[in-house]
């Protein structure tokens, strides 16, 4: 029997116990057209955390229409975006582009930044025949199961988030230091909470360098205490992404669509589909201050 259900209009389905729903029979041009469906379509994506379709062969200006209705639009720094369409960047990847590897790490976007994206919506214009999936994390889950004891240790901890650290160590010392003077270093608290839904959420990822607010004398009797002892404990939250019961895994074909909260998801795209292309096309929604 199948899982499918449907709520006011939209046909949809679980993917799997914690994380991911895949919706059916659905136009996202006429989502963005329609106040009523996309409402339902934004319900959906609070529940489940990110949507997943297929066959949706709309333009980039279409695309850029129905990521709009979440929010503005965000550049990315690095990647930068196309130039016809502020905001949606083009994820291409072939024999020609450089080795990177940006993408296949667990990370919510831009947490370097002091108002992370709300969200994206990622669409596959070309994939490898098998190959270059993408994981999500449920970091609610990966909050609520981790132990009392460390629930407690950092609740009221906050680290730093760092472009420098990731995107720019691959630039010239002074291309990195232009990256960051653009781009400071972003704090936020360890734990945030949704604004819309209230839950408690794991805020540490690839982006993450240390704590801010760690070495105080609750936490630290000895050096040891806080190097590495703070670097092991952070070490221990970002490896929580890792843990399957809290992911789900989706095979890209032409025209599927992703549509995820940056706010209590992570990410990670496979990359072992060398020496095939795989060309994604990406709209960030502009976010707020986490807390």
């Amino acid at each position: 029997m199948s899982s499918a259900v449907s709520t006011t209009r939209i046909k949809h389905e679980r993917l799997t116990c914690t994380i991911g729903a895949e919706l059916f029979d659905v136009d996202l041009g006429e989502v963005a057209r329609d106040d009523e469906l996309f409402a339902e379509l934004r319900s959906l994506l609070l529940r489940h955390k990110v949507l997943f379709l297929r066959d949706q062969d709309f333009s980039r200006a279409e695309h850029v229409a129905f990521a709009q209705r979440f929010g503005a639009l965000e550049d990315h720094p690095v990647a930068g975006s196309d130039p016809d369409h502020p905001g949606l960047v083009r994820i291409y990847k072939d024999l020609d582009s450089p080795a990177e590897h940006y993408e296949n790490a667990f990370h919510c976007d831009a947490t370097w930044r002091a108002e992370p994206p709300m969200g994206c919506v990622l669409r596959c214009v070309e994939g490898p025949a098998v190959g270059g999936d993408t994981i999500w994390v449920d970091m609610a889950e990966a909050h609520a199961k981790l132990p009392d004891h460390v629930k407690e240790r950092i609740a009221g901890l906050r680290a730093r988030h760092s472009i420098e650290a990731s995107f720019g160590a691959a630039m010239t010392v002074e291309e990195r230091h232009q990256l960051k003077a653009r781009y400071p270093d972003a704090e936020h608290p360890v734990v945030r909470t949704h604004p819309e839904t209230g839950e408690q959420i794991l805020f540490v990822n690839a982006f993450t360098t240390h704590f801010v607010n760690y070495h105080t004398p609750e936490n630290v009797r000895f050096g040891s205490d806080y190097a590495p002892g703070a670097s092991n404990l952070l070490n221990y939250l970002v490896a929580q992404a890792a843990i399957p019961e809290y992911q789900v895994r989706w095979r890209w074909t032409e025209n599927s669509v992703a549509i995820w909260d940056n706010r209590s998801t992570q990410h990670y795209a496979v990359q072992d589909y060398w020496p095939a292309v795989r060309k994604m096309e990406r709209a960030g929604i502009t976010g707020d201050r986490p807390f």
